[in-house]
């Protein structure tokens, strides 16, 4: 199963969900990320905080929805903006869930606290991953009705530090 994670500019949360999906996910499971409008670069903050995490950074860097590798059989908005988007025709058939998390990138401050405002969105989308995983994925892989209310479940979570 192909996993969609979709942003407006995919260079922070759809990157994290990208490569922490990926790290934890079981055989025959993959997830890609893109953006409505890309911005075309990772946010380095992004990059160093999967690099501490252990997650490899290899192949992360930003694309458009309009150029995927893969069709995606679920696609999961992690912004607001991206969940109200119009979709390119080729996604409609793919299931669709939401699980908004904050923009790191918008956050200011000191150094400290706009590090903790990407750990928080690592943090949130990992614990929602995490349970993602932790579910029967393979009954859920032919049964679309409950793999939405699942998805619909885990995007409403509170992932607490």
């Amino acid at each position: 199963m192909n996993v969609l994670f979709l942003c407006t500019g995919n260079s922070c949360r759809s990157i994290l969900a990208e490569a922490i999906f990926n790290h934890l996910a079981p055989a025959g499971w993959k997830a890609v990320s893109a953006g409505s409008k890309p911005t075309g670069q990772v946010h380095p903050r992004s990059l160093a905080l999967l690099s501490r995490a252990g997650i490899s950074i290899e192949g992360c860097h930003s694309k458009s929805w309009e150029n995927l590798p893969v069709t995606p059989d679920v696609v999961i908005t992690v912004c607001s903006k991206a969940a109200g988007e119009v979709c390119p025709a080729y996604l409609n058939p793919a299931l669709r869930a939401h699980w908004g998390v904050e923009d790191p990138a918008l956050s200011t401050g000191t150094d400290s606290e706009i590090d903790a405002a990407f750990f928080a969105a690592y943090h949130a989308l990992r614990c929602r991953i995490e349970a993602f995983f932790a579910l029967p994925l393979a009954e859920l892989k032919n049964d679309p009705v409950r793999l939405k209310t699942e998805l619909d479940r885990i995007g409403a979570l509170f992932c607490e530090d």
